[in-house]
């Protein structure tokens, strides 16, 4: 009995210094994976920007000179800089994932061939929708290699910085013109109300709107398409950076467009009242030429504001939540 109980003994004690050496070896194994798979999603992603280098160039130029796609420039830097503030919260190993990976370069090479082949003479698409597919399809390439490379547990742990990425595509014109339609009629109506509750005499007709001295028209430049459309974009970064829950993201996103039907309105009562009790040459006045910038800032702080109510709410509610988990059964 004896000597078969000492083998016993020292085979326990014999296991234990293996099992913790294997156990202490898993980070650094992990850690190891994590760099060579990292070192080649980087090299792919400066092919990726080699091989589209030329386009990406034209759509530089292209957004630099247009008011409506001017913060496209900002898009990859904030992309990379959320990825850089959840670094450590990145899993540090992951597997291929052939299938996601092949829809996403399939859709890619789609939209590339399209773009090319829509944009020979006579071009069937505008050079803005050329470059919006070109885009497209760079965004696709690198979701491609992050898939083939990283693996979909990374790619989920860097969905949002990857979803933001699609902010570098300009918005087609056919949507831009559909956007200007809608925001112009909603912007009449919230004129209409502003105008009825100034106080001030007029006589509506359509998009135009007869005031005591002069007629004001809701024109396309009256839409606010750009401010409404980069606030629209600054409503899903900061939900995302800030709130938990899906819905109160998804209430200040959609706060932005009575918002911005709102600002709009509020400048059009803003330029017929100057019309009206300052003279008709005050349609020529800065506030009317170059007030946008003013407007979009004082819609910033509504919508700031439901961030800070929207957050504090979930604070609170995280508070108790700890404070129930904390109490003694």
């Amino acid at each position: 009995m004896h000597t078969q109980d000492a083998p016993r003994r020292d085979l326990k004690v014999a296991q234990a210094p293996v099992g913790t050496a294997r156990t202490d070896a898993l980070p650094a194994a992990a850690g190891v994976v994590s760099r060579q798979r990292l070192l080649p999603g980087a090299a792919f992603l400066v092919v990726v920007a080699l091989v589209f280098a030329r386009p990406l160039y034209e759509l530089a130029i292209h957004v630099a000179g247009t008011d409506l796609h001017s913060h496209i420039l900002l898009v990859p830097f904030i992309s990379a800089y959320l990825l850089y503030i959840r670094w450590s919260e990145m899993p540090k190993a992951g597997e291929c994932s052939p299938l996601p990976a092949g829809i996403a370069f399939s859709v890619g090479c789609a939209a590339w061939f399209f773009s090319q082949t829509a944009a020979f003479r006579p071009p069937i698409i505008s050079h803005n929708d050329h470059l919006a597919l070109v885009a497209f399809a760079f965004v696709c390439s690198v979701a491609a290699g992050g898939f083939a490379l990283l693996g979909t547990r990374w790619m989920r742990a860097a969905s949002f910085p990857m979803f933001f990425l699609l902010f570098l595509v300009p918005l087609p014109d056919g949507v831009v013109a559909s956007l200007e339609t809608a925001s112009k009629l909603g912007s009449a109506e919230t004129s209409h109300l502003f105008f009825s509750l100034s106080g001030v005499p007029f006589y509506r007709e359509g998009l135009v709107f007869q005031l005591p001295g002069i007629a004001l028209e809701v024109a396309r430049e009256c839409s606010g398409i750009r401010s409404s459309w980069v606030l629209f974009i600054t409503s899903v970064l900061v939900s995302n950076m800030f709130l938990r829950t899906t819905w109160h993201r998804a209430v200040l996103v959609l706060f932005v467009i009575p918002l911005g039907l709102l600002r709009n309105g509020l400048r059009i009562l803003v330029i017929g009242l100057l019309c009206v009790h300052v003279g008709p040459e005050m349609i020529d006045s800065l506030i009317h030429q170059r007030g946008g910038p003013l407007f979009f800032a004082l819609s910033l702080i509504p919508l700031l504001g439901l961030l800070w109510w929207l957050r504090s709410r979930e604070l609170t509610a995280l508070r108790r939540r700890d404070i129930g988990d904390a109490r003694p059964d």
